[in-house]
């Protein structure tokens, strides 16, 4: 699965640890799912979305392997 968080962050003006302060997870987990090494469970990514202020689609994306 494709993401833009951390062009979400940049916009936002946020580190990684500001947004796992704000939705309840560690860093490493921003981080893994940055890389693409971690999907995130659909409250945590509704979690995500919200505070971003856009559609989960506009965040996350289905790749050519999922």
């Amino acid at each position: 699965m494709k993401n833009n968080i951390k062009v979400q962050r940049a916009i936002f003006n946020l580190t990684q640890q500001d947004l796992a302060d704000k939705i309840g997870v560690s860093r490493q987990t921003i981080n893994a799912m940055e890389a693409g090494k971690f999907v995130p469970s659909t409250v945590l990514a509704l979690k995500i979305s919200r505070l971003f202020e856009k559609p989960v689609n506009e965040i996350f994306e289905l790749g050519e392997e999922d």
